[in-house]
């Protein structure tokens, strides 16, 4: 299939890219760079062993949007093009609405102009909220979100759900992702963020190659077993392969669908932290800091639908991402840059 990925030059469509490339499927990229870069393709290029095409566009722009799918005979669309830093969302909410309402709206316009069914979704764990209790199953009520980048995940959500009800030939797979880190096994694509990591892994990783002082850890006095957060860590490469596998799933059905992608694992601050020291042979320095405000004690899922309906299941462990994840970094202490 020809699969649009919207934001494809990102941590997470990067991957997915490799992944579909190596499935057999033909990816097309529109990404502004926003908080991204061309450097990523193309690494994913040198990765694949071929070239992948690539718009710089911004894809709340419909006109651009609408030539590029009339170019490219597009079979299912994945949106990954949205603001994600969680506390920048606080701060300047107009945008965060503006543009990820926007780009779903503009996606989901340009698709029925083209007659274009299929949509997969990068959804988000938080959209679920404080009020449910870990494991988490997509059969829950969502919650109340506790930031606006939280509500532009849910909202989303639901202009889809509905355009899906308005719109019997739609198909749509929301998928629910847990905490993505790691990076694929090669050191050659990973996690770059701009400014301000808003991830956990980012911090141990800059302040094991020296780029931070040490690692802040929010709260030390949570209800757990060691006092910190716990969350549910996925290889960002287990969760591409899900999305390869819902990109399939997506083409046989019509309707809204569900799916959490996530290990149901949950592991704590201080337990990535330990593992990455074990995994690299490396000693990290870190303080406990004060908790921060929106952060929940537990949080994980329950993933057994993802292996029922799209025969799916993470494969890899917490030593693989830790291990990854620093193999990233090593050899790319200043992200993407040169």
């Amino acid at each position: 299939m020809k699969v649009l990925l919207a934001g494809g030059a990102g941590y997470i469509g990067s991957h997915t890219a490799l992944t579909l490339t190596e499935a057999g499927h033909e990816v097309i990229i529109v990404d502004n760079y926003d908080n991204s870069c061309e450097e990523a393709i193309l690494r994913v290029e040198e990765l694949v062993g071929k070239k992948i095409k690539h718009y710089e566009a911004d894809v709340k722009d419909t006109v651009t949007l609408d030539k590029i799918f009339k170019e490219n005979d597009i079979d299912c669309v994945i949106h990954f093009a949205g603001l994600k830093a969680v506390g920048e969302s606080v701060v300047k909410p107009i945008e965060y609405y503006r543009n990820n309402i926007d780009t779903t709206l503009s996606l989901l316009e340009t698709m029925r102009a083209n007659d274009v069914h299929n949509f997969v979704f990068s959804s988000s764990a938080t959209v679920y909220g404080a009020e449910n209790d870990s494991p988490l199953y997509e059969t829950m009520k969502k919650g109340t979100c506790t930031n606006p980048y939280g509500w532009t995940k849910w909202m989303m959500e639901q202009i889809l759900t509905d355009a899906a009800h308005a719109d019997d030939k739609l198909s749509v797979v929301l998928l629910r992702y847990f905490n993505p880190i790691g990076a694929h096994e090669s050191g050659r694509i990973g996690e770059d963020p701009t400014g301000i990591p808003n991830n956990l892994m980012p911090y141990v990783t800059q302040t094991a190659v020296g780029i931070r002082d040490h690692l802040t850890i929010f709260g030390g006095d949570y209800d757990t077993p060691d006092g910190t957060c716990q969350r549910d860590y996925i290889h960002v490469m287990d969760l591409a392969d899900g999305h390869v596998k819902a990109v399939e799933y997506a083409a046989t059905r019509k309707g809204v669908d569900i799916i959490n992608l996530g290990t149901g694992t949950p592991y704590s601050v201080l337990d990535i932290v330990h593992a990455f020291e074990k995994a690299n042979n490396l000693k990290l320095k870190y303080e406990i800091g004060p908790r921060r405000a929106g952060d929940l004690a537990v949080c994980y899922s329950n993933a057994d639908k993802a292996k029922e309906v799209l025969g799916w299941e993470a494969k890899r462990n917490l030593e693989d991402m830790c291990r990854d994840s620093w193999n990233w970094q090593k050899n790319n202490p200043n992200g993407y840059k040169k």
